[in-house]
């Protein structure tokens, strides 16, 4: 590498850990640099890359990973990495433990928690790309169970496509979802996980969260959210103030009522309910 070549902008790398996925490190890097020497993991090493290309050897094979590509390493693989192009590469890492894939593995197929063989290490596939990335963003960033169980879920989905497994059909589902709704209408103090929403549904925390966001056209985090916000209309309107609304419906705090708010109504929970004029009604 020549000691007069340019680097296009700092490095950096930051861990982050998820203690409810039994610990798992989550990496965000921006490598030029940077060479990783040939190593192992315990864990399954998924990376989706953002910018550049990241070159590697894993195995006997090497292969070059470029912007919106997803490379997976299984546990114990021999591999190394170092950018493959002048630019470097930008990604971020999941570290999931065996027994996380085991465990999704097992809801899909009846108990069998084998773990998944995928067909290749690098993977060109957009939706998954973008599954992965913000599942990533969200571990990070929201402390909601209900999330955080959702989105594992539906960003795994298609990256297990890529082992052959196939979701399972239980004949359960209608009655499921509607049980599953009755319980995110009474969470207001927002404790649910989706395993607790899957137990008492009867079906596993995965086909719970495909067969809800099918029926009702989002998953149980966001349609519970969507429902919220229907009674914060109401309790404004009744004469709360906007930070009574979000302890009274399990928001994490007003921030978070008034961010969701305005995405979905236009308008703050503050502008919302304004005094009366008269002659005039009052929108929406």
């Amino acid at each position: 590498m020549s000691s007069s070549a340019t680097v296009p902008w700092a490095e950096s790398a930051r861990m982050h850990f998820a203690p409810d996925f039994a610990g798992m490190e989550l990496l965000t890097a921006r490598f030029w640099s940077h060479v990783y020497t040939p190593h192992v993991h315990d864990t399954f090493a998924i990376a989706v890359i953002e910018h550049g290309v990241e070159h590697f050897r894993c195995g006997k094979g090497s292969y070059d990973a470029p912007a919106g590509a997803v490379a997976v390493v299984p546990p114990g693989e021999v591999h190394d990495g170092s950018r493959g192009c002048e630019a470097g590469w930008a990604y971020r890492v999941f570290y999931p433990q065996p027994e996380l894939l085991g465990a999704l593995m097992a809801e899909l197929r009846d108990g069998d928690a084998r773990l998944p063989m995928f067909d290749r290490v690098v993977f060109d596939d957009p939706a998954l790309f973008r599954a992965l990335q913000s599942l990533h963003a969200a571990l990070i960033a929201s402390s909601d169970p209900l999330l955080r169980g959702c989105a594992w879920r539906e960003a795994m989905t298609p990256l297990l496509r890529h082992a052959g497994v196939i979701e399972p059909v239980t004949g359960r589902e209608d009655a499921a979802v509607r049980r599953a709704q009755e319980l995110l209408r009474a969470d207001t103090d927002a404790a649910l996980t989706l395993d607790d929403l899957a137990r008492e549904a009867g079906l596993s925390p995965w086909h719970l969260n495909r067969v809800f966001s099918r029926s009702v056209g989002l998953p149980p985090h966001a349609w519970r959210n969507q429902w919220r916000l229907a009674q914060a209309k109401r309790l404004l309107r009744g004469g709360l103030s906007p930070a009574e609304v979000a302890a009274s419906l399990g928001f994490a705090d007003q921030s978070h009522l008034h961010r969701l708010f305005k995405r979905a109504f236009g308008i703050t929970p503050g502008g919302y309910a304004p005094k009366e004029t008269p002659g005039r009604p009052k929108f929406p």
